[in-house]
């Protein structure tokens, strides 16, 4: 039997809420779980455990809600940002982060406070674009592992409803996450520790999923509209206060 020290009850209260957000919005955990846990957990262990939790969540989301999935928009998302990895490569070795980090966040929230106040200005009706946001997700993921913002823009463009939004992610991020982790194995990263936490976070996990997808049920298009760019507005205040979190502490580091 699992001992659940106060360690752990933290670790399983935050995926609680991670994921409940994920099977609400179809996306934020990563607001929410590697940040919070990285003040008590290696990172190393935090995110490979946030990965096999979106697996767990990816995989029941579009078992139940395949029907909802747009396929056409998830392969050309997948094949775009599988093209985006090595250019994120890339950036790591020639962009400061915090300069990075900084930039996209603006960019973000800006898009998503526009899109605010100007509701229904700009919509995509087909896949000619997506190319364009999945290889931007690819970029981001190979330099910081934060793929899901060009992803969350390029479904509000599309003004998918509630269920196709939250499934169609899901569809993307099933693949993406199992590659992850895959990477993570490859590296030695998959321990025991990683497995402990999974496995008693699990079960309110799988809770959180049901709940989120009643949530998700009970969104009509316009709110949802509305808090989805909410959580872009948050992710981009995100990634600018980590921009001067990173600036700070490699000016203290350089005195």
């Amino acid at each position: 039997m699992l001992h659940l020290d106060s360690l752990t009850l933290i670790v399983v209260a935050v995926f609680f809420g991670a994921t409940l957000l994920r099977s609400a919005l179809g996306f934020g955990e990563a607001l929410i779980a590697v940040p919070l846990l990285a003040f008590v957990l290696p990172v190393t262990v935090a995110a490979p455990v946030a990965v096999l939790i979106s697996i767990t969540v990816a995989a029941l989301v579009v078992a139940q809600d395949w029907r909802h999935v747009h396929l056409r928009s998830a392969v050309h998302l997948v094949l775009s940002t599988l093209a985006g990895i090595p250019l994120g490569l890339l950036l790591l070795r020639s962009v400061s982060e915090p300069v990075a980090k900084a930039v996209l966040g603006v960019l973000v929230a800006g898009f998503a406070g526009y899109s605010l106040r100007r509701r229904g200005s700009h919509e995509l009706t087909d896949d000619r674009h997506a190319w364009l946001f999945g290889l931007s997700a690819g970029v981001l993921g190979g330099a910081y592992g934060m793929n899901g913002p060009p992803l969350v823009m390029y479904g509000a463009l599309r003004r998918w409803s509630p269920e196709h939004f939250r499934a169609t992610l899901q569809g993307y991020f099933l693949p993406a996450s199992v590659m992850g982790m895959i990477g993570y194995w490859a590296a030695g990263l998959w321990t025991p520790a990683v497995s402990r936490y999974y496995l008693v976070s699990l079960p309110t996990s799988l809770v959180a999923i049901a709940l989120g997808r009643m949530i998700n049920r009970r969104f009509d298009a316009r709110r949802f509209f509305v808090y989805v760019h909410a959580g872009l507005i948050a992710s981009g205040a995100g990634l600018v206060l980590q921009a001067i979190a990173s600036w700070t502490t490699h000016q203290a580091a350089a005195r």
